[in-house]
Parts: C-alpha cells; structure tokens; sequence
C-alpha cells in the first residue's frame, strides 16, 4: 500500500511534528495511532481479497479540519490528501507549501464551474465531475492553459435523488465524447455507496460501478491510463476494495471527529 510512515526521517517523532504542525504532542500521537490502523485495516482488506495492498491508494479526507492536522498527517506519511471545497483546498495547499509540505490534491466534493478557473494546476486528481457541461468547461480551461487535469467520472450508482453524479447509462451513451476531450484525462470513476446499516449492504453499489468500470475500460476510454476506481470511506472502505477500488477516500478513521458545520 502507498503511504507508508518514513521511519527513517526525522520528521517521524511526535514531538518535531506537533512543534510544526502547532498541535500538542497527545494529538499527534493520537493521529499516528489511528493512521496506522487504518493502514493495517486496508493491507488486510486487499490481502483478503486476493489483492497486493501497494495498488490501494489512501486518502487522507481533511475537510473542514484545520491545516495543522493536514501538516501532521503528512509529516506522518500520508501523501495524499482530500478536500470537498475549492478554497479550502488551496488555502491548506499554501500553508503546507510554505512549511515545504507537498502531498498529492484530491478534489472530492462537488464542483461547481465558476469555480473551475481557481484549479486548473492545482490538483493532483478531481474526483467529481459530474457532468458533461463541467467536464467541457474544464478541458476548455485545462487547454487554454497548455495542461492536462487527471479527473475522475463521478457515478450515480444507486440512483439517489440527493447525490450528484452520472447515471450509468450516460456513461456508456458518452464514453465516445468524454474520450475525445483534450485537455483533460479521465482516468476513472467515483462513486458513494448510501449509508447502510450495515457495511456488506455496500457491496451490490460497488459491484456495479466495478462492472461499469470495465465495461468503459473496454471501450473508447479504455487506456494504460483508465486505472483508477475511487469508493469506499470510512465505514466502508474494506468492502469498495473488495469490489476492485485502487483509491479509498478516509475522513473520521484517520482524523477523528469532525467540528460540526454552522
């Protein structure tokens, strides 16, 4: 699995890390506790189904959470890290590169286009194009730009009136148009499972995106490059790599509790 901890770099000691971060001592401890075990939970996930944990890519989901907990979850290892909110994201993204910090950008949580312009070379991966218009204006914004955005189709797997995403006939109906978009790279899909009582309820949702996946991997848009199946979080990350997902997205496992949202 990717992300593991440089136990030979200074910057893994708790104490180097809080002074950086600005956080106590017991809170980065804390946070190296549960990174770890999420770690562990992931090899052990891809292990039992048949699968080398190097291929699962770890999320660190650090929305609403301050950028000193972005910085400890780097100097930890993670090296990559998610976001739901387009200023959010560059603010930590600027405060981490200030303190020399450079993880990977995940853009996870809805797009909306008047705020396309702020990200163009500023991603590593954007997760939630959700339909043809975005992706059209990305690629418009990417080329003017003399770039290439890596970005993921957002899917609609359970058909739920309150999540944004694809529907999967679209997919299939489209696969000839998004293919053939310059400036931008898709490089796979998204998909959130309904939250479940029960995590193995999951399964059905990432079975099908999983058979979606190859359908389009078969297609237009199959490439070297179409390689990458973004499901699972916190709750249900070990049944998503169960069903084939290379990157989970873990918020609460790592970080602990969220502070509510006014």
């Amino acid at each position: 699995m990717r992300n593991q901890s440089e136990r030979g770099n200074s910057l893994v000691d708790n104490e180097q890390i809080a002074q950086l971060a600005g956080l106590p001592v017991l809170e980065v401890a804390a946070l190296a506790n549960r990174l770890e075990n999420v770690r562990r939970s992931v090899a052990a996930a891809a292990q039992a189904a048949g699968r080398d944990p190097a291929e699962i890519t770890l999320i660190g989901v650090s929305k609403f959470l301050p950028a000193s907990m972005a910085t400890a979850a780097v100097c930890l290892g993670l090296h990559d890290l998610g976001e739901n909110r387009v200023q959010e994201m560059l603010a930590k993204q600027d405060d981490l590169s200030d303190k020399d910090l450079h993880p990977s950008w995940h853009l996870i949580g809805t797009l909306q286009k008047n705020k396309v312009k702020y990200l163009i070379g500023r991603t590593a991966l954007i997760h939630s194009i959700d339909s043809a218009e975005l992706l059209e204006e990305l690629a418009s914004r990417s080329s003017k730009a003399g770039l290439v955005t890596d970005v993921l189709l957002q899917v609609n797997t359970a058909h739920e009136a309150t999540k944004h995403g694809f529907d999967p006939d679209e997919l299939l109906a489209n696969a000839d148009r998004f293919a053939s978009q310059s400036g931008i790279r898709v490089r796979g899909l998204m998909t959130m499972a309904p939250l479940f009582e029960h995590p193995d309820q999951t399964r059905p949702v990432f079975g099908q995106t999983q058979i979606l996946f190859a359908s389009l991997a078969a297609g237009p848009l199959g490439s070297d490059t179409f390689n990458i199946l973004s499901m699972g979080m916190s709750q249900d990350y070990s049944q998503a790599i169960a069903c084939g997902a290379t990157h989970v997205r873990i918020g609460t496992a790592i970080f602990g509790p969220r502070p509510s949202q006014g």
